[in-house]
């Protein structure tokens, strides 16, 4: 299978860039925006529309197979590549880097992702951005080859084996905290709400809302019903105790008594500012909460953006969970390594991204579940709760139906 052509077009993105640490040095909530200046490299506003550009690969005449080149929310910080401007990359990826796929035959996935992945332009690089969306062209093209889906064609190059029902979704409660959470607790949500604690005054109201979220699932489901409760702090945990250890663990045991029942995952508890403070300091703190007898679950994020920064985590005790942040780690192909490779070092993998991605990139995400089973996946793209939760439930549901047509589910060994 030939590539014939190939197009970039510019486009938007489900949600907002948001300039994290200027909110983080107290930029005022102005309705839906903050006011004051940006703070970080790229922001012309606080708030901006995200941006994206789309991948069309041509074959066979007008046949196509699509990707999306997107970037996450909070870009342009703890280690991430420069915020993903259409503009600027569109003629980019058109000139330098789409004539490295035209004329090309189809081969494995796998080997043409990891070709784009290490493809370098004037000695650079590509962003993140660019090598997610090309790789997710790459895997619709080859499952369209092969009349076969995504998941499969994962499946098969990895040796996997497909799971047997929907992935477990992390469903977010957006900035309507109360009524989030009663769509979450109707959806069923595997974790929520997640309530994006980007602020102190946030963070003060924690307990109150945790205690509150877990009498209302007593309220509206029954006793079968055992989420896991999953909030996103920003690290703001570090800033409020000048990341003194002892006074976290102190905060995360009120957290977790005001949850019980329910099992706790706190996710970016800090932010030392480099990975390997990062790591020195997720590694201490994870030691400090366990010796205290919690069982809250701590999930890393920042700092942790390629394959090689999760192994690193992964080999320092440094995470009990991490985020796979999809749009960061570049080719799809180093979130399906990643996903593996902590399945075999006893961590638990959440496959991640950003409200700020596309439906396109979603569903290919949701491919990337079926075939790799992790813990959970993120709701995505935008913070609807309701349209991102249908677009991976749905297209997992698909993938079942299609493949249990064929009377088989791949049961290769890991």
């Amino acid at each position: 299978m030939k590539i014939e052509d190939a197009l970039a077009i510019g486009g938007v993105g489900a949600y907002y860039w948001r300039d994290e640490e200027a909110i983080k040095r107290g930029a005022q909530k102005n309705g839906f925006l903050y006011s004051g200046a940006p703070v970080t490299e790229g922001f012309k506003d606080i708030t901006e529309p995200s941006e994206i550009v789309s991948i069309i690969l041509f074959f066979l005449g007008n046949r196509t197979a699509i990707g999306d080149c997107c970037s996450v929310v909070y870009g342009a910080r703890s280690g991430r590549d420069p915020l993903f401007r259409a503009a600027t990359y569109q003629p980019f990826i058109e000139q330098m880097v789409l004539p490295h796929l035209v004329n090309r035959e189809m081969t494995s996935f796998k080997k043409m992702a990891e070709e784009v992945d290490a493809l370098e332009i004037n000695g650079k690089p590509l962003h993140c951005a660019i090598r997610y969306g090309i790789t997710q062209a790459l895997l619709d093209l080859a499952a369209q080859s092969r009349g076969v889906t995504m998941t499969e064609v994962i499946c098969d190059e990895y040796r996997t084996q497909i799971s047997e029902r929907p992935v477990p979704i992390f469903l977010q409660a957006g900035y309507n905290w109360y009524e989030g959470v009663d769509k979450d607790i109707l959806r069923r949500a595997n974790s929520f709400p997640h309530a994006a604690v980007n602020s102190l005054e946030k963070l003060d109201q924690l307990t109150d809302y945790i205690t509150w979220t877990k009498n209302r699932i007593q309220e509206l489901a029954g006793s079968d019903y055992v989420p896991y409760l999953h909030y996103d702090v920003y690290a703001t945990l570090g800033i409020r105790f000048d990341n003194n250890i002892p006074k976290i663990v102190e905060h995360l045991k009120t957290w977790e008594d005001a949850a019980k029942p329910y099992k706790l995952i706190i996710e970016e508890p800090v932010d030392m500012k480099s990975k390997k403070g990062q790591i020195e300091m997720m590694r201490n703190l994870i030691k400090a909460k366990n010796e205290a007898g919690l069982s809250t679950i701590i999930c890393a994020d920042e700092w942790c953006n390629t394959v090689e920064d999760v192994k690193d985590f992964v080999m320092a005790d440094a995470a009990e969970m991490i985020q796979i942040k999809t749009p960061d780690m570049g080719g799809i192909n180093n979130s399906i390594e990643a996903i593996l490779y902590c399945q075999r070092n006893g961590v638990l993998p959440y496959l991640g991204g950003s409200c700020s991605e596309t439906d396109v990139a979603a569903k290919i995400t949701w491919h990337i579940a079926m075939a790799t089973q992790p813990f959970q996946t993120l709701a995505k793209p935008g913070l609807g709760i309701d349209e991102s939760f249908q677009i991976g439930m749905n297209e997992m549901k698909r993938v079942l139906a299609i493949i249990r047509r064929r009377g088989k589910l791949y049961p290769h060994p890991r």
